[in-house]
C-alpha cells in the first residue's frame, strides 16, 4: 500500500512539474486524489487509514525535501488534501445530513409563520370585540394587545436567534473550505449567512456609529468571501477566517442597558 501511493503521488507530482503546474493547489488535489481512490477500502478511523496519511505526507516530503525549512507550504497542502481523500466519504454524509437540516429548517420556519399568524388573528379578533366595550374597557384591550404585538422580549429573542444562525453559517463555510467542500457548498452556507444576517440587522438609523462599522465591515467581508470563491484555496480559506472573527466580534455587541434593564424587570 505504502509504495503504491507514493509512486502514485510522486509520479503525479513529476508529471505536474514538467507541465509547470506544481502548484501548492495541485499538490494538495494530487494527494487528495491518490488517498481517496485507497481511502474507501479501509474501514473509517482505522489504523490503516491513519498509515495513509502518513504516506502520502512522506511521499510530498520526500519529492520536496531539497528544499529543506521552506517547504511548509507544501507540507501543509499535502496533509489537507491527505485529509480531504480520506475522509471524502465521510465529508459526503455529513453534506447530506446539511441538507437534511435544512428542509427541517424551512418545515419549521412554516410551521412557526402558521402558528404567528393564527396568533395575529386571535388578537385582530379581540381587538374587535374591544370596540363594543366602554371605553376604558377598550383602552385596557388595546393597550394589551398592543403589549403582546410588540413584545421586547420576543424581538430581541428573534435577533439573537438570527445572529446564531448567521455565525453557524459561516462556521460551517469555514469547516467545508478546511474539510473539502465544494465551492458551491461554501457559497451555499453564505448565501444562509447573508439570509439570516439581515433577519438580525436593526434598521440603521437604530445603531450606533461603533456597531454600524462593524456591521458594514461583515458586510463587506461577505461580499468578498463570495467573490474569493473563485480565487486560490489559500485566499479562500484566509477571507473566511476573517469573516469569521469579524462575525464574532459584530455579535458581541450588547443591547442598549436601559432597555435590558427594561426587559429584565418587565
Amino acid at each position: 500500500m505504502a509504495n503504491n501511493i507514493k509512486q502514485q503521488i510522486q509520479s503525479d507530482l513529476q508529471q505536474a512539474k514538467e507541465t509547470g503546474q506544481l502548484r501548492t493547489e495541485r499538490i494538495r488535489e494530487i494527494v487528495k486524489a491518490a488517498v481517496s481512490q485507497v481511502a474507501s477500502e479501509f474501514k473509517e478511523g482505522s489504523s490503516e487509514l491513519r498509515g495513509l496519511v502518513k504516506d502520502a505526507v512522506s511521499a510530498v516530503i520526500e519529492n520536496f525535501q531539497e528544499k529543506g525549512t521552506e517547504l511548509k507550504e507544501e507540507v501543509t497542502a499535502s496533509i489537507e488534501g491527505a485529509l480531504e481523500g480520506v475522509n471524502a466519504k465521510r465529508h459526503e454524509a455529513i453534506v447530506k445530513t446539511q441538507t437534511d437540516l435544512k428542509r427541517l429548517q424551512a418545515q419549521l420556519d412554516g410551521e412557526e409563520e402558521q402558528l404567528q399568524q393564527e396568533v395575529d388573528v386571535i388578537l385582530a379578533e379581540i381587538e374587535e370585540t374591544g370596540k363594543e366595550s366602554t371605553d376604558g374597557t377598550k383602552t385596557a384591550i388595546d393597550s394589551a394587545v398592543n403589549s403582546i404585538k410588540n413584545s421586547e422580549e420576543v424581538s430581541l429573542l428573534k435577533k439573537r436567534y438570527a445572529q446564531l444562525q448567521a455565525q453557524l453559517a459561516i462556521v460551517r463555510a469555514n469547516l467545508a473550505a478546511r474539510y473539502g467542500g465544494r465551492s458551491m457548498e461554501v457559497q451555499d452556507y453564505l448565501d444562509e449567512a447573508k439570509h439570516w444576517y439581515g433577519q438580525a440587522r436593526p434598521q440603521a438609523e437604530n445603531m450606533a456609529v461603533q456597531v454600524e462599522q462593524k456591521r458594514s465591515q461583515l458586510e463587506d467581508k461577505l461580499g468578498e468571501a463570495g467573490t474569493s470563491i473563485a480565487r486560490k484555496e489559500r485566499q479562500i480559506k484566509q477571507t473566511l477566517r476573517e469573516l469569521l472573527l469579524t462575525a464574532a466580534d459584530l455579535f458581541k455587541e450588547k443591547e442598549p442597558a436601559d432597555k435590558e434593564h427594561d426587559i429584565v424587570h418587565k
